[in-house]
């Protein structure tokens, strides 16, 4: 049996190889499924855990608790609880205690958390010492600049405002170093309402009144744990912890659930769409291979019909047919799987976990056996349908041109199941079930309708055309309504070219859609993130490394608050910014922010002309800073006694450096508490070393300079030419927040704001309040309105930075400082930007940030399918030569027929060609339809983000251009395929005509006859 099987395959080559061909291709698309199923799940969950705030990647237990006499023994206790609850290997906790507190300085009062942290001054920039020592304490830099408080400092923390603070010493101001790092995430030790926490050592918390801190476990999860690799549950381990530690009075904070939820969420979007797009492909290959074993079968009905005469039992013959299927299927199988691994390979890259390879294995090895057991059973079915068959119809060359009820039924059930595929996805399941499959369903179904259409139009147009002499169009149409199986290839050709276009489309779609979004986030080009002591240096680093504006913008984003807030140079905002057309004008920012420069302070020494009229002494500093470095300096004034006096005070701060200092803010102070009831008229301020007015009479008499401190009382102010008064009430003495300072006005207030989306629900009830820009709240004027502006997307505003660092004065409230650069920013910049004092911590580009959203489970699900389509395609291509070829001796036969009553060659030669092409244009028409109707009736099942993000809209994934791009691409394949299948045919043709002009020999009339 095995050699006649050989036997057999060899004398109908062509046909096994039809058949081998069909099943490598469906074997390698089957094959690449798993590996690349797991493989892009990996890729996805890796680019997931690598993209996510470094917050979501620690998980931290807290604990209110009283810590005795020994903090030191309290924080080991609760870490060693916490170790023994907390089900996860290998973690590197950090331990810490925070204690929010009241911080004095002056007459100021602010809140201050007082913390301690493992590993503190690992992690920050000092200047000074490291606490060391029961007493000592750090602060930030920004709070020295807000308290006034150097190294050397006594600063006094109280458990309230009115109670009995202790004192600290100041031995050092620190600035974090990794302030988006792990371990900075925990919000305990950043600033919040307050300022920035006071770090101090373990020891301080034996005072009495720190004895109740919040004790902090704070780790960060290993990369391998959040991904999952090797099926471990992380979320389920977590959980089950969670019972644990309720009973222990301790609360368990898991930041890392969403991104946990979007690992899952991709894997589930990779799963289904590898799924989605093997089960088309195999349906597509195994019809295919269907149309392969019937066209081919034709020529082995002669073998079945003399088998049966010579009395072969069924069984014998159904032996034989099944081994010359069974050889090139399982060659096929073969073929295909080694190339399915490398394509797979190729486009995911590798397993790297043993467990998740050896899983992914299986699943091919298992995908591999179904598509040889579907191969085969389809090409049992079909030889079935024919060894059923009496002698007398095997005989027969003709085939029975009519349908039976069989395949009708079987069109009626699929037009039914893509109604319910439809309904299932109008019904909002676009993500389960039928739904899944909708387009393909929908446009199979227009398939069957239109490959009825294509044969009723093909047979009219035939009897009219022939009817009416035209030779050509009726022989055309006539072969097209009435070769058998036209209508099934006419069905998988649409469906296959339906299929590519809409995976081509939403592929395309995706793509530009990333690049949108990561346009809408980053807002330029390029965003390089960097470190900076406060905006003022920022800017001006910017300004010095491209003083002509073109190439880069300092940036301030703070999309914490509410709402999110991005402080852009807004002088150079059009030229820098990917600006879209949704963002509206570029220029309404910068137009409603007026220049107002103050007369730059240059000199070492400053004068004042001032006159006292309060009860008691009182001494007036003038605060400045400095318009290069940021940093706050002081010329106190006094104590002046009543009268007019005419005073001279030292400068520091670098002002005699260019660009110099401006003016921030007076302030009063006294000898004894609050200056209360003091009131100064300021009728002059100049400068020495170069001497300079500072403040002339307009200025001092324009009360639009000058507005009072926003915290608690405000300070009276009142202004006339060449006069500015300061007074205080009398009647606060006693009061906790009085306001003891006036600000230099040089930025326009309310501050102008572009805003994005509706304004927040705070503003339509009250003032528009900006918390982001100083001390307090600030008053905002919306100059302009857009749905979406960069960087902070459809709910946020954009300020100009500059505006912004004058009105804060000397708070610098924090935000991560960027610079963005423009698309042709020169390299050099880099350089310039870090010698005019950046740090760059940082870089981002559009392009880079498009590619890590292509590691989505969306965007690799995409992939695949556009992957598969195209081997769909190849599988139509290889039906649509097998088709072709099929019937070219009986083809050829009729053409010479009619060649001998008078056809031409040429004729003969179109008619040739005319049934496939026709086939072909007509099925690719039809499939570009089809797609384009699919996706109207059933919408697309492509997911753009696993995030749903959806703040710019995509593309239509069905637009125009996909469709002809992809309609023109199918049609060249498609084309070129039947015309290369029908060559031998012409060539028939051709040798026939040439034999018959040789055989009539020369012209003339004997030659005629």
């Amino acid at each position: 049996m095995i050699g006649l099987v050989l036997g057999a395959v060899r004398a109908r080559s062509a046909q096994a190889l039809t058949v081998l061909i069909l099943t490598a291709l469906a074997a390698a698309v089957a094959v690449a499924g798993p590996w690349y199923a797991v493989a892009a799940a990996s890729r996805a969950a890796a680019s997931d855990v690598a993209n996510a705030p470094a917050g979501e990647h620690v998980i931290s237990v807290r604990q209110s608790s009283k810590v005795a006499e020994d903090p030191r023994q309290g924080l080991d206790a609760f870490a060693s609880t916490v170790r023994r609850l907390l089900p996860l290997p290998d973690l590197q906790p950090v331990l810490g205690m925070s204690l929010s507190r009241t911080a004095f300085a002056g007459a100021s009062r602010v809140s201050m958390a007082l913390a301690y942290r493992d590993g503190f001054c690992d992690h920050v920039q000092l200047v000074g010492e490291c606490p060391a020592r029961a007493g000592d304490v750090a602060i930030s830099l920004d709070s020295a600049q807000r308290l006034g408080l150097d190294v050397g400092s006594t600063l006094k923390i109280g458990a309230t405002d009115i109670s009995e603070p202790i004192e600290m010493r100041v031995v050092g101001r620190y600035s974090t170093t990794d302030p988006a790092g792990e371990y900075w995430s925990n919000k305990l030790y950043r600033a919040d309402d307050g300022l920035p926490p006071a770090f101090t050592p373990l020891d301080t918390f034996s005072n009495p009144i720190l004895m109740d801190p919040t004790l902090t476990y704070d780790v960060g999860l290993p990369a391998a744990l959040i991904r999952g690799d090797g099926g471990y549950d992380l979320i389920g381990a977590l959980n089950r912890a969670g019972q644990a530690f309720d009973d222990a009075d301790l609360r368990l904070v898991i930041p890392t659930g969403p991104l946990l939820t979007t690992i899952a969420r991709d894997r589930d979007l990779v799963r289904d769409g590898v799924l989605v797009a093997l089960g088309q492909v195999l349906v597509l290959s195994w019809f295919a291979i269907g149309l392969a074993g019937r066209y081919t079968g034709r020529e082995r009905r002669g073998d079945a019909a003399l088998l049966k005469l010579r009395g072969s039992t069924r069984r014998g013959m159904f032996g034989l047919a099944f081994g010359q299927h069974l050889v090139p299927v399982a060659a096929g199988v073969l073929l295909g799987s080694p190339l399915g691994l490398l394509a797979a390979w190729g486009l995911a890259g590798p397993v790297k976990e043993a467990a998740d390879r050896n899983t992914a294995l299986l699943l091919c090895a298992a995908a591999a056996l179904v598509v040889l057991l579907g191969g085969l059973l389809v090409l049992i079915a079909v030889e079935f349908a024919v060894l059923r068959l009496p002698v007398a119809t095997l005989l027969r060359r003709v085939q029975p041109a009519h349908r039976g009820w069989r395949a009708d039924l079987l069109d009626l059930v699929l037009i039914g199941v893509a109604v319910a595929a439809v309904y299932q996805a109008r019904a909002g399941a676009a993500d389960r079930g039928l739904a899944l499959v909708a387009p393909a369903l929908v446009a199979l179904a227009l398939a069957l309708l239109l490959a009825r259409l294509l044969g009723r139009i093909a047979d009219r147009a035939g009897a009219a055309a022939l009817r009416t002499g035209r030779l050509r169009l009726g022989l055309t149409a006539a072969r097209v309504s009435r070769q058998p199986g036209t209508d099934r290839v006419f069905t998988l050709v649409t469906v296959a070219v339906a299929i590519l276009a809409t995976t081509a489309g939403i592929w395309w779609a995706g793509q530009t859609a990333r690049t949108g979004r990561a346009e809408v986030e980053l807002g330029a080009a390029r965003v390089l993130t960097v470190e900076a002591p406060n905006r003022t240096t920022l800017e001006h680093a910017v300004r010095t490394a491209d003083p002509d504006g073109h190439n880069a913008m300092a940036v301030v984003a703070d999309l914490g608050k509410v709402p999110p807030v991005l402080a852009v140079d807004s002088s150079r905002l059009a030229a820098v910014a990917n600006w879209r057309p949704e963002y509206g004008d570029p220029a309404t920012l910068a137009r409603a922010t007026p220049d107002r420069e103050p007369v730059p302070i240059t000199g070492d020494r400053l004068d004042l002309r001032v006159r006292s009229d309060g009860p008691a002494p009182v001494t007036v500093s003038a605060v400045v800073q400095n318009e290069a470095t940021g940093l706050i300096a002081s010329a106190v004034f006094g104590p002046l006694k009543k009268g007019t006096h005419t005073v001279s005070a030292r400068l520091g701060g670098g002002c005699t450096t260019a660009p110099g200092c401006r003016l921030v803010l007076w302030e009063l102070s006294a000898a004894q508490g609050m200056p209360t009831g003091a009131k100064v008229t300021v009728t002059g301020l100049s400068q020495r070393n170069p001497g300079r007015t500072v403040l002339d009479d307009t200025t001092l008499g324009d009360i639009s300079r000058w507005r009072a401190d926003l915290v608690g009382a405000a300070m009276e102010i009142t202004a006339r030419p060449g006069a500015l008064t300061l007074a205080m009430n009398p009647n606060l003495s006693g009061a906790a927040n009085v306001g003891t300072r006036v600000y230099a006005a040089d930025a326009t207030l309310p501050l102008p704001v572009l805003l994005a989306g509706a304004p927040p629900t705070d503003w339509q009830f009250s003032d528009a309040l900006l918390y982001s820009v100083g001390v307090s709240a600030v008053t905002a004027r919306v100059v302009g309105t857009a749905p979406v502006l960069p960087g902070v997307g459809r709910s946020g505003v954009l300020m100009d930075l500059d505006a912004a660092r004058r009105v804060a004065a000397d708070a610098d409230q924090g935000g991560t400082m960027q610079v963005w650069l423009a698309q042709d920013a020169p390299a050099s910049l880099l350089p310039a930007l870090t010698r005019a004092g950046l740090t760059i911590v940082g870089d981002d580009s559009v392009s880079a940030r498009a590619d890590r959203l292509d590691e989505q489970g969306s965007a690799r699900a995409a992939a695949f399918a556009l992957f598969a389509a195209l081997i769909g395609v190849l599988l139509a291509a290889a039906a649509v030569a097998v088709a072709t070829a099929a019937d070219r001796r009986s083809h050829l036969e009729q053409l010479r027929a009619l060649r001998v009553q008078g056809l031409t060659v040429r004729a003969a030669v179109s008619i040739g060609y005319a049934a496939g092409t026709v086939l072909v244009v007509a099925s690719v028409l039809a499939g570009v339809l089809a797609a384009a109707t699919a996706g109207r009736i059933a919408g697309s099942t492509g997911f753009v983000f696993t995030d749903s993000w959806d703040i710019v809209p995509p593309p239509s994934p069905l637009g125009a251009a996909a469709l002809i791009l992809t309609g023109l691409a199918t049609l060249v394949v498609l084309g070129v395929t039947g015309r290369l299948s029908l060559l031998s045919l012409a060539r028939g043709l051709r040798d026939q005509g040439q034999g018959t002009r040789s055989r009539r020999g020369p012209r003339g009339r004997g030659g005629d006859r």
